[in-house]
């Protein structure tokens, strides 16, 4: 940190010694840092030891592990996504790279539309729109490319009601930010970053909940998904299509293989195929009130959902953050005590001897009946005896 220079762009793995996932990342680390190297990147690929450099975690403000931070320019970039090879890749060519490529010839953008499925455009000239674009992309540019080009460059197809403008193109189509309808630029743009539908996992999930939407989640077998399934996934991307101007504004859709994640958020055991709608937000879900069988009763669902006649479950309440507590800490010992019987008895014992050796020693020092009867004689004022009289002559 004291030597680097000013352009230098560093990728860094902030790692724990004790960390099982830090160790898991290792060889993918190395294997980045010598394909990156191969390629002649200008990215510098590093790690550090947490409990050692407590200092650099602090500034970088390392929370959980592994953290992967990229540093250009003095601004760090924190790596929100999954951490394997090929994300990682894809996020440290996007930022350190320029914030919003320029795409200046037809060939350039009909090959940018092959390589990305959601393309971010800005068009036309410098203008306030324009500063204000730049600004998003140096926000958002963890989560996806930006780009600007000229009115020519963009197929003939594309009609665009003035310049300058920002189009966002997915799903084989293009959509024109318009301010008075879509609010501010931001929040358009974390909106409309994702696919109309697609495969969510864990990472992406979370990134979601940032758009203010809720996600419409089909639950299906990792391997050898049953006809049922794909019916499910099939129903749930014919809607999210055909209906895109009704449920755009309100819902994501995908799906996700396991249901591993769902089970902790819903603090129970799902069985799949399962459709939920979940409502990131504030950690509640919603779910279907009978079959889904057809079209309509998907439909039904939405519209419950958004009239309020469906009710929403779970929440963020200090009630449900003890349950959710409760559950994760009951699922993870169950796992020990299946992968490690001794362990999980050893982990297990532990809190609850600590807790008989408090409850012996409170009962050991608690004072007893003849303690207090000693303390009140030791400590009670002395009364002239009264002097005994003959019952006789009373």
């Amino acid at each position: 940190m004291e030597t680097r220079g000013a352009d230098d762009v560093w990728l860094i793995k902030f790692y724990a010694p004790w960390c099982t996932f830090c160790k898991q990342l290792d060889p993918v680390w190395h294997q980045i840092g010598s394909e990156l190297r191969s390629l002649g990147s200008l990215i510098n690929v590093g790690k550090s030891d947490t409990t050692k450099s407590t200092g650099l975690a602090k500034d970088f403000r390392v929370m959980n592990y592994p953290a992967i931070l990229m540093l250009k320019k003095d601004v760090k970039y924190n790596y929100p996504g999954p951490r394997t090879k090929e994300g990682i890749m894809d996020f440290a060519n996007r930022v350190a790279g320029p914030l919003v490529r320029s795409l200046s010839s037809v060939q350039l953008f009909q090959h940018a539309m092959q390589r990305h499925n959601v393309m971010i455009v800005y068009v036309g000239a410098t203008s306030p729109l324009k500063g204000n674009f730049s600004s998003v992309a140096n926000e958002l540019i963890v989560h996806t490319f930006f780009f600007s080009a000229s009115r020519d460059v963009l197929p003939k197809t594309v009609s665009l009601p003035s310049l300058p403008a920002v189009v966002v193109f997915k799903d084989g189509t293009y959509f024109t930010f318009n301010e008075e309808l879509d609010g501010d630029l931001k929040s358009w743009i974390n909106r409309e970053r994702f696919p109309n539908y697609f495969k969510i996992d864990s990472y992406t999930l979370y990134s979601m909940g940032e758009s203010g939407k809720l996600v419409l989640v089909v639950l299906v077998e990792e391997k050898g998904q049953c006809e049922e399934s794909l019916r499910f996934k099939g129903l749930v991307e014919k809607v999210a299509a055909d209906y895109r101007e009704i449920y755009s504004r309100h819902f994501h859709f995908g799906f996700m293989e396991g249901s591993d994640y769902i089970n902790g958020y819903v603090m129970g055991q799902v069985t799949l195929p399962f459709i939920i709608a979940l409502n990131l937000s504030n950690d509640g879900y919603f779910l279907p009130l009978g079959a889904m069988e057809t079209e309509r009763h998907l439909l039904d669902f939405l519209n419950g959902i958004l009239d309020g006649t469906i009710q929403g479950q779970g929440g963020n309440c200090a009630y449900q953050r003890m349950s959710r507590l409760i559950y994760d800490i009951r699922v993870t010992l169950t796992l020990v005590f299946i992968q490690a019987p001794l362990l999980g008895c050893l982990l297990v014992s532990i809190p609850l001897t600590m807790v008989a050796m408090f409850c012996y020693l409170c009962c050991k020092h608690r004072p007893t009946q003849s303690d207090d009867d000693d303390s009140v004689a030791m400590f009670a004022p002395s009364l002239p005896r009264r002097k005994q009289t003959n019952k006789k002559s009373d």
